[in-house]
This record gives C-alpha cells, sequence and structure tokens, in this order.
C-alpha cells in the first residue's frame, strides 16, 4: 500500500476521547508510505502518550510552542510549511472553535494559520456539542475558508448518548488522504480569480457597467476548489451565492478590483482574470444626481487600468490566464490580445451570439496559449469550468516542469 507515497502529513490531536484512535491512523498512514508528524496539545497528553506516537510515527512530537531547539529556526514556520496536508483527528468543539475565530495559542493553531496546505478537521465529540447552534456555525465558517470536514459519523459514543458525532474511523480517515492526493492536483496550491463586471460610478445614482453575469467565474472558482486549490475570489456587484471554501472580496469598481489584485497577488500560484472590467471610466463623478434637464448629455471617459497587463508584467508573474468576449473575429482578436499583454493563456467566447455568452448558463471557449490551442464545446457553464480548469492545471504545470529536449 503505497498511495500516501512520499506525502507529509501533519496530523494534530486534541483533546477527546477519540484521541487513542491516533494511533492506529498513524500505523495506517505510515503503512501507506506517509511521512507522518504529530503535533498534539496539552489536553491530548491526558487521553494518549507523546510516546506511543513518537514510537509509531518515527518523528519526536510536537507539543510546545516554545520549543528552544526548533523555535531558534521558527520551527512552527517551518512545520507549517512542510506539511502537504493537516489533518486534525480528532477535532474537538472546542479547537473548531479556535479555528474558527483564527486563535493562535497554542502550536497546532498557530499552525494551521500559517500553513498554506489544505487542512482537514475529524469532528468527534457529544452528539449534542456537535448539533449545537455555535459549533454548526463554527463548523460552517470553517468550510467557507476552504476547510474540510471529513465527518463526523453518527453511531454510539462514550457518553453512552447515539447520533452524529463520531469521529471516523481511522481506514475511513485514510481514504479520504488518498482522495485528497489523487484527485486534487492543485493541492497547496493558491489561485486567485476576478469575477463579473465592474460599475464605474457617472453620479450617486448611475454608473457605467456591461451584462457580465458572473456566473462563469463563479463556477470557475468552484472548479478550482475542487483540485484542492486555495481560491481568493474578487467578485464585481453580483448576487451569485459564494462557492463553499472561497475567499470572497467584494468590489465595484475597476479600482478597487486592481488594489485588491495587487494585495493578493504575491501569495498566488495561478492567477485568471475572468472579470468583464470596464474598459474606461466618466473622468468626473457627478456629486449629487444629475437632472434630466438637457437633451444631450456628454460624459468624458477616460482609460481604466489594465488589471491583467498589470499582473503579466509583474516582477514575478503567476502563471496568467485571461478572457477575451469578442462579437466577431474571435480567434484574430483573442491572439491580438493574448500577444499584446503577454499573458499565459486566453480563453476566448463570442457574445452576442445565439446561444452563450453573457448572462447566459451555457457557454462555448477557445482556449489559446503559445503555439497551442483546445475547443471547449458548448455546455453548462458548470461543466464548461471544469474543463477550463483541468486546461489551465495541465499548462500550469507543463510551465512548470517543461519537458526537456534530448
Amino acid at each position: 500500500m503505497l498511495e500516501l507515497n512520499g506525502k507529509r502529513i501533519l496530523l494534530g490531536i486534541t483533546g477527546g476521547i477519540a484521541a487513542y484512535k491516533a494511533a492506529e491512523l498513524v500505523r495506517l498512514l505510515r503503512r501507506s508510505n506517509a511521512e507522518v508528524q504529530v503535533v498534539m496539545t496539552k489536553a491530548a497528553t491526558e487521553f494518549i502518550t507523546p510516546l506511543t506516537l513518537q514510537t509509531l510515527s518515527g518523528r519526536t512530537v510536537r507539543q510546545d510552542f516554545f520549543d528552544a531547539n526548533d523555535e531558534a529556526t521558527i520551527g512552527h514556520i517551518d512545520l507549517a510549511r512542510w506539511a502537504d496536508l493537516i489533518l486534525i483527528a480528532p477535532a474537538t468543539a472546542d479547537f473548531m472553535a479556535r479555528l474558527a475565530h483564527g486563535r493562535a495559542n497554542d502550536l497546532l493553531s498557530t499552525l494551521c494559520l500559517a500553513t498554506t496546505a489544505p487542512i482537514a478537521l475529524a469532528p468527534a465529540m457529544n452528539r449534542q456539542m456537535w448539533l449545537n447552534p455555535a459549533t454548526q456555525t463554527n463548523a460552517s465558517l470553517l468550510q467557507t475558508r476552504g476547510v474540510t470536514l471529513w465527518g463526523p459519523a453518527e453511531g454510539e459514543q462514550a457518553c453512552g448518548e447515539t447520533g452524529p458525532g463520531r469521529m471516523l474511523e481511522p481506514a475511513a480517515l485514510l481514504s479520504q488522504a488518498v482522495k485528497q492526493f489523487s484527485h486534487q492536483p492543485l493541492a497547496g496550491q493558491s489561485v486567485l480569480l476576478t469575477a463579473g463586471p465592474t460599475q464605474e460610478p457617472i453620479d450617486p445614482v448611475r454608473f457605467i457597467g456591461n451584462r457580465s453575469s458572473g456566473k462563469m467565474g463563479f463556477a470557475l472558482a468552484q472548479a478550482f476548489i475542487e483540485t484542492g486549490a486555495q481560491v481568493h475570489l474578487i467578485a464585481g456587484p453580483v448576487t451569485l451565492a459564494t462557492p463553499r471554501g472561497a475567499t470572497r472580496i467584494d468590489v465595484a469598481t475597476a479600482h478597487e478590483m486592481q488594489q485588491q489584485v495587487s494585495a493578493h497577488l504575491s501569495r498566488c500560484n495561478i492567477f485568471v482574470a475572468c472579470a468583464a472590467v470596464a474598459d474606461y471610466r466618466p473622468e468626473t463623478v457627478a456629486a449629487e444626481k444629475i437632472k434630466k434637464s438637457r437633451e444631450q448629455l456628454a460624459l468624458t471617459l477616460i482609460k481604466n487600468p489594465d488589471i491583467l497587463a498589470e499582473v503579466a508584467a509583474s516582477a514575478t508573474p503567476p502563471f496568467t490566464v485571461g478572457f477575451a468576449a469578442e462579437t466577431e473575429q474571435l480567434i484574430k482578436h483573442a491572439q491580438e490580445k493574448r500577444r499584446l499583454k503577454r499573458v499565459d493563456m486566453i480563453a476566448a467566447n463570442l457574445v452576442g451570439a445565439e446561444q452563450g455568452g453573457f448572462e447566459r448558463d451555457e457557454n462555448a471557449l477557445t482556449v489559446l496559449w503559445e503555439g497551442g490551442r483546445k475547443e471547449l464545446p458548448m455546455a453548462r457553464k458548470e461543466k464548461l469550468a471544469q474543463s477550463l480548469a483541468a486546461t489551465i492545471i495541465e499548462r500550469y504545470y507543463a510551465k512548470k516542469h517543461p519537458t526537456e529536449n534530448p
């Protein structure tokens, strides 16, 4: 069994009765050829000894935040960077609450804040604690931030009650870990994505905008989440539900979107500019509503920042993907845009046609890159987004690890 060959799993153990199952979990992970580093909370040591887990894992168990040997080199940051996956099993109600509120008052919670690796929790608690609205709110909040919950299961509990709250068995957690790596090619990677329109104000009640619904961008954010990526979604004014697991930042204007992209750019591996950013904005914005008193009204427009070109021209650009919405000569205009902005890939689509485009549930794309092209036929945007994400991932890794010619 080598399903986890070489994967580095940081196993966090918190203070619940299910902590005794951690010994079997470590054994199964090691048998699958994973490297396992155990980190325990103080309460966890009341249920199982560090020596047991050290013997099974082959690594010194970490417990204390202030370890003189490890902290001399900022050891907790090294651990956060070391992990391919952080798995907390068992995850108590208390630990979930602290993680949901960004606490960093012990080593394990600090690691969770400092890592870019995916985090999975295996909840374990009394059924009433699990069903308590506070725990349910914390669980939902963590999921919206990209934390995965594995379980809980239902069944007999240590207190004698029966219901939801049992930690998944070690074999089931092993299966989840295998699935995590086998179907998530962007695990540990970060995607920054823009979606929707921008609105450029004319006066307090009017604006210049476009017909972008944001559906394609939001579907693409969901597709990237399913590949294991951490997704930051910068959204223009849309009414769509946030994809579970995405971190959403709402903006209105092109300048606001530019500022948020700039703020998050250094932490992303892939940037996808799916938003339909207004090319121009009014030079001046009226302080009061413009009254309908004249037959004609002239507006002077000035160019908005070119966010996509700025990202591609940055000192260390991520893998950069743009969109080209065209009404005619699709390939010609899309290739010109790709070369002019020096991006890695362009996804081009026709708007104004009988099928697909703005405000529709379906679309088709022609994806272009240097020396390559792929047609993604008309489909619902959710399915199309999955195909596009797979194409982006393929080209991302091809650029990251280019094949050497003999």
